[in-house]
């Protein structure tokens, strides 16, 4: 029984099929260029993962950056003088 089905699959599957006509179905470009685009979805994502990694390392190393940037904003804005400006950064410098 197994025998004869097995039989019967080999020689429809080596009569040809598609390959009778020669040409391969039409939907053949779709598998390379899927593959292609699924390696790229997987670079991308990694390569997203590891900037955001190296953002966040980068902020961490140096805690006192958003008070610095704030300290210049308001001596900028002249809302303290340049005394009270060094004194500050200077007094953020001690800390580190």
């Amino acid at each position: 029984m197994l025998m004869t089905w097995a039989t019967q699959v080999a020689t429809q599957l080596s009569a040809g099929g598609w390959h009778e006509r020669g040409d391969a179905p039409a939907f053949w470009p779709v598998f390379p260029i899927a593959f292609g685009l699924f390696w790229l979805a997987v670079l991308g994502i990694a390569f997203y993962f590891i900037r955001r990694r190296m953002n966040n390392a980068a902020a961490a190393a140096d805690p006192t950056a958003g008070a610095r940037s704030v300290l210049a904003e308001r001596y900028a804005r002249g809302e303290i003088d340049e005394d009270e400006y060094l004194a500050r950064i200077a007094t953020l410098r001690h800390r580190e």
